[in-house]
């Protein structure tokens, strides 16, 4: 997909409100059960509701099959997609941002079940774009892990 048509897709999901058909379109994302929804209300910054990333749970993303726990790859996975998204869903940048770093604490053992993620743009630079990204499940107060992903924008 060439850069302009990219933006032309972000341009779309902007206006309709919704990314769920640009994370459907990344097989990688796919695969993982990755999905996008955005919360009702103006929770964002900039007054459109709040953009989750989510997890749904399937076998296949088990990492320590003796606890059950979710594997580490998939909760980075999970962690970096939201703030790609956020990024985009909140800032004006024309084609795919590149992760220049990425900075992942495991806070404890992710259960066999749904995860969320919220992202949120520290500052966007004219080249670089730091965000912090937070992963729960059953309550977004007990976090399972949390990042500080950097993109490169410019």
């Amino acid at each position: 997909m060439s850069d302009h048509e990219f933006a032309a897709r972000i341009a779309a999901a902007k206006r309709d409100g919704s990314f769920a058909a640009l994370a459907e379109g990344i097989p990688y994302a796919r695969f993982l059960g990755f999905s996008l929804r955005t919360d009702a209300g103006p929770d964002g910054p900039d007054g459109r509701g709040a953009l989750l990333g989510v997890l749904a749970y399937a076998q296949r993303n088990i990492g320590n099959a003796a606890l059950p726990a979710l594997h580490g790859g998939t909760l980075a996975a999970l962690l970096e997609l939201t703030a790609m998204f956020e990024l985009l869903w909140r800032a004006d940048t024309p084609k795919l941002p590149k992760v220049i770093g990425c900075t992942i604490d495991y806070l404890r053992s992710a259960k066999p079940q749904d995860t969320f993620a919220a992202a949120q743009l520290v500052r966007q630079g004219r080249r670089v774009a730091p965000l912090r990204v937070l992963a729960w499940q059953d309550d977004r107060s007990r976090p399972v892990a949390s990042a500080t992903v950097q993109f490169l924008v410019g």
